[in-house]
């Protein structure tokens, strides 16, 4: 059967996992009965909940006698890692561009890549029903950028369809027609992408997707580029240097088909396969035969940006709530998650009990801790740091630059020009984007952006749209002021009292609730004043046998600020941490004996002078 790969790839939100959907159906691959889960592709709890893609995912139609292997792709910047492995696996992308929006960060790094391979795009307006769709200028801006991007004018060639990725149907014009469906589409990728590409040789692939199975242990996904693979043949795997990472034997060869895998006698040069069996290796390898010697080279992947420590949960709750505490079992988890994923990488710390996680952005460290916490592990991570480097040209130090778009309403664009002026931002460009709004461009360093999210939906009523990508290491901008205000800490071991809270209230917003355990060293609310201040909350109403006016009142409290795990790490300082377990979000200093505190402060100030 004739092959064709091809990649969807968009920004976040502009409807990549729901044209999946469409192609799915509208190619057959569903029973007429069979009852199918909105955004099939999203095949994670997490996926689910938060409406995102995390990670890339293969599936396979066919089309006229033709196999048409689609990818489906991260549209979130922190997940780049994963858009830049697949794209040695496809001959060609789908640039799906929302008809409002126009392309976005995401939307401009991922196609970079492609070009830069010398994929040649089609290109998607979706949501063009939108009542604020401007298509043709959508278009111009879609040019322009690939243009900017130094495409060949081959890529700049490229073919534009319209419509409606939720109703089902894309054509050569806005207006339509709409009843020929996605039809459209499927003729121009057996039209514009080229069939797969093959070698001459015996079997080589190079893995780009790995996964665990509890029946089939490692699984890895990958291009055949030339020769076949059957069940029971010898394998060696390469390393990216050409180091033999091991020997082993293929025991199973599945392939999609459709939302499903199964098991196929051979996989074919230019198909897309997963094989199982082998147990060491990883993503980036080279599979190939015994008698095959170079290894395939693997796409260069951009450094991580930001890190932070994960620590042995040490607060005095600690295992009451998780099975998964000790430092063996974090650090074997955190090795087996930087296995799949190439853009993470960990490092042991000095001290064997906290490890060091680095990655592209808070989001992508974030989504790792919720999947560890809902495995069962407690931890304590660190506030997100930047990955600062040294220019070997000038010895000077060089921090993460990224790419920021804002999408604000007019009215609140001054507060958002000085709060990132604030924050060391440079601004690069302010256009209307239609319907009162403004388009906001600036290069900010990543240091100041950490924490900045909540802040603008609170700035701008909930209105502002905020896309961040990286740009380049540039020069080191220098210190950026932190948070203003202090903490409330417990400086007793209990749980809280809804009249000590009461108490409380004029001190500043509470961050935890009547009931909730609590001991020396943990954060129970935000000071109103710019230092820390130590409190009880433990402390109940004397109750004497003389009856006074006050003695029924009930106690009315303010509903506590709700901390979620990205607004903690975004909020806490360096001598702060976040303790994550399966049923809770606590933050605390790190040093939770306030006399340790006391002289950590003072040997720091020692330091400075």
């Amino acid at each position: 059967m004739i092959l064709h790969n091809v990649a969807i790839i968009a920004h976040v939100d502009h409807g990549k996992t729901t044209l999946v959907d469409k192609m799915l159906s509208q190619s057959g691959s569903f029973r007429e009965n069979q009852r199918v889960a909105e955004r099939v592709m999203d095949s994670n709890d997490l996926e689910k909940e938060r409406g995102i893609t995390i990670l890339a995912k293969a599936t396979s139609i066919v089309w006229k006698d033709t196999r048409i292997n689609i990818v489906d792709t991260p549209g979130h910047a922190d997940f780049g890692g994963e858009v830049e492995r697949i794209l040695s696996m496809v001959d060609g992308v789908i640039v799906l561009v929302d008809a409002a929006e126009g392309p976005m960060p995401q939307t401009k790094f991922v196609v970079s890549k492609a070009l830069k391979i010398g994929l040649r795009p089609i290109v998607a307006i979706n949501k063009v029903d939108r009542p604020d769709a401007r298509a043709s200028e959508v278009i111009n801006e879609v040019f322009d950028l690939f243009a900017a991007l130094d495409a060949t004018d081959e890529q700049l060639d490229f073919p534009i369809l319209y419509g409606s990725g939720r109703d089902g149907w894309l054509a050569p014009s806005p207006e339509g027609p709409k009843d020929e469906g996605l039809a459209p589409l499927f003729d121009l990728i057996l039209k514009h992408v080229p069939e797969a590409k093959t070698e001459p040789g015996p079997f080589r692939m190079l893995g780009t997707l790995l996964e665990a199975n509890q029946f089939l242990g490692r699984i890895i996904t990958g291009r055949v580029i030339s020769g076949q693979v059957r069940p029971n043949q010898t394998v060696k795997v390469l390393s990216r240097d050409g180091q033999l990472v091991e020997n082993g034997r293929v025991s199973k060869i599945l392939a999609f088909r459709g939302i499903e895998r199964t098991a196929i006698d051979v996989g074919e040069a230019g198909d897309i396969v997963s094989i199982a069996g082998l147990v060491k290796a990883s993503v980036a390898d080279t599979f190939c035969d015994p008698q095959v010697t170079e290894p395939i080279q693997a796409q260069p992947i951009d450094p991580p940006t930001v890190s932070m420590s994960f620590l042995v949960n040490d607060s005095p709750l600690a295992g009451t709530e998780g099975d998964k505490v000790t430092s063996r079992v974090i650090r074997d988890r955190l090795l087996k998650e930087a296995e799949g994923n190439v853009a993470l990488k960990v490092e042991e710390a000095a001290d064997k009990d906290s490890f060091i996680v680095s990655g592209r952005g808070e989001l992508q460290l974030a989504i790792l801790i919720e999947q560890m916490r809902r495995e069962g592990f407690e931890i304590g991570v660190s506030r997100p740091r930047v990955v600062l480097q040294r220019d070997e040209a000038t010895g000077e130090i060089v921090e993460p630059i990224e790419e920021v778009v804002i999408d604000v309403d007019e009215e609140h664009s001054g507060v958002v020009v000085q709060k990132m002026s604030e924050r060391k931002a440079d601004m690069l460009e302010m256009r209307p984007s239609g319907g009162n709004r403004l388009r906001l461009m600036f290069h900010a360093p990543t240091r100041g952006l950490i924490g900045y999210q909540g802040e603008l939906l609170t700035d701008t009523k909930g209105t502002a749209i905020m896309n961040r990508l990286f740009h380049a290491y540039g020069p080191f901008k220098g210190e950026i002021a932190g948070r203003n205000n202090g903490v409330l800490i417990a400086n007793e071991a209990g749980e809280a009292v809804a009249y000590a809270l009461w108490n409380l209230e004029d001190r500043g917003p509470m961050i935890i609730e009547p009931g909730w355990k609590v001991y020396q060293g943990m954060l129970i609310g935000i000071h109103s004043r710019d230092n820390d201040l130590e409190v009880n909350v433990l402390k109940g109403k004397k109750l004497t046998n003389i009856r006074t006016q006050s003695k029924d009142e009930a106690v009315r409290l303010t509903p506590p600020i709700r901390m979620t795990l990205e607004r903690s790490l975004a909020w806490i300082q360096d001598d702060e941490l976040v303790e994550v377990t399966p049923k809770s979000i606590r933050l605390r200093k790190r040093l939770l004996d306030p006399n340790a505190r006391k002289r950590d402060s003072r040997k720091g100030e020692a330091e400075v002078a």
